[in-house]
């Protein structure tokens, strides 16, 4: 451990309880994506404080602070931190004005940028490093609300719902040349590294039909609901032909059955995500899924409106990096440090897949989660390793990137084939923006 490794350990040690304090405020105040303005603010005023160069806004709710700028063209390196929550209002730490709930970790997530750049930011510190560090709190990981996104994207604000999605959109990845990204795990240890998880669009499914008196008169009415259970009959014959090995989930909801039991239901709406482990695979999933509620509306006679929304690109498994495998050791002594299987597989998903298909991203998890993610059972139980650790492994691992030349940054981006240019991104998804409408066809 060199003496600036020692600094940085010092620091964060010193200010650990105004790190749990930030996590607590954070957990306590959860908000939805495209809507954590709130959250914003806090970290807006961390950076403040420090004297950073800040910008906010950035879709929606995003914000960059930038330490080190002169040293921008050696090398960037970004530390991410997700804004948003769930919304879970059952959970004990729910906020009552939002009804959202921290039960995936991101608070820790914006703790352990926040915790980092309390010691980055020492003169010292910075010095040391020879490249720019970017503390990057980015929204909207959380692919819910869909219909809400909708509205932002008809208003304007966005373009897609995912929030590292629209930062690549909107150029806010441009200057960036490598990510740190981090996530809770519910044990009591460390990962360094990752598998992979998988992708998915999302569609949203009107079926419109005809009302009708339901008992006296069904026959003149266009059940919307029937056509949606042929839909979902019909989805679920297809799943057969999913290979096992792609990892392909369809899995609907209805959101709209009806206006009233005594009246033909006219406008049926169904929400799904289709995911898959690879993009040919949610390509195929979604050409059959597509096809099936189709056949709903067919069958009956109903019309339709399909709407597909890109979702996220499946994320890409990845060894442990070296200089964040020591920075963990370092950060963690008296808790085991794990390399993670990158054939491995998750059937969740995330938007850090989409920024690893353009530039290298690094991966560290830590545990002191427990009770079951995305739940209203989840809570932190040690606030030490989800917290604190995390900052010192963010940090650790900034400064073992940047220094020397930041030549273990440079080696890792010198390594990193993209699987797309941002243009190439761009095109990909917004060949996924598609709306098919039919009409009522019985007369």
């Amino acid at each position: 451990m060199d003496e600036t490794e020692k600094r940085i350990l010092e620091i964060i040690d010193s200010k650990r309880e105004e790190i749990i304090g930030f996590a607590r405020d954070i957990y306590d105040h959860a908000e939805l994506g495209y809507k954590e303005f709130e959250t914003a603010a806090k970290f807006e005023k961390v950076l403040r404080d420090h004297g950073l160069r800040y910008e906010k806004g950035l879709a929606v709710t995003g914000v960059k602070g930038y330490l080190n700028e002169e040293k921008k063209d050696h090398f960037s390196l970004a530390l991410i931190g997700e804004l948003d929550a769930l919304r879970i209002p059952t959970h004990a730490h729910a906020n009552p004005d939002t009804e959202a709930a921290h039960c995936c970790g991101h608070h820790a997530q914006m703790a352990g940028i926040m915790g980092a750049l309390l010691a980055l930011c020492d003169d010292s510190v910075a010095k040391s490093m020879d490249g720019q560090v970017i503390f990057f709190a980015v929204p909207s990981e959380e692919y819910g609300e869909i219909e809400f996104k909708n509205q932002l994207k008809a208003e304007g604000k966005i373009v897609y719902g995912g929030g590292k999605s629209e930062l690549i959109r909107i150029g806010a990845f441009d200057d960036v040349d490598m990510s740190i990204v981090h996530h809770t795990q519910e044990n009591d240890e460390v990962t360094v590294g990752s598998g992979t998880n998988t992708g998915f669009v999302s569609q949203v499914v009107r079926y419109l039909g005809r009302e009708a008196h339901a008992a006296s008169a069904p026959e003149k009415g266009i059940n919307a609901l029937n056509a949606a259970s042929i839909g979902l009959t019909a989805l679920a014959y297809q799943r057969e032909t999913f290979r096992d090995e792609d990892s392909v989930r369809v899995h609907p909801i209805i959101t709209k059955g009806g206006n009233l039991v005594n009246v033909i239901p006219n406008e049926v709406v169904i929400e799904t995500l289709i995911r898959a482990k690879n993009v040919e695979a949610m390509e195929d999933a979604y050409f059959k899924t597509t096809r099936a509620f189709k056949a709903g509306a067919d069958a009956l006679g109903a019309g339709y409106v399909i709407e597909t929304m890109p979702g996220y690109l499946p994320t890409l498994g990845s060894e442990a990096n070296p200089s964040m495998y020591e920075a963990a050791l370092l950060a963690s002594p008296d808790w085991a440090v794990k390399k993670a299987d990158p054939r491995s597989h998750s059937g969740g998903s995330t938007d850090v897949g989409d920024v690893e298909h353009i530039q290298p991203v690094l991966t560290f998890n830590t545990g002191g989660a427990r009770g079951g993610a995305h739940t209203n059972t989840y809570e932190i139980y040690d606030e030490e390793l989800a917290y604190v650790v995390t900052a010192k492994i963010f940090a650790l691992t900034a400064y073992k990137l940047l220094k020397d030349g930041a030549a273990a940054a440079k080696k890792v981006k010198d390594g990193y084939k993209p699987k797309f240019t941002k243009e190439e991104y761009i095109a990909f998804m917004d060949s996924k923006m598609v709306r098919e409408e039919k009409e009522i066809q019985r007369t």
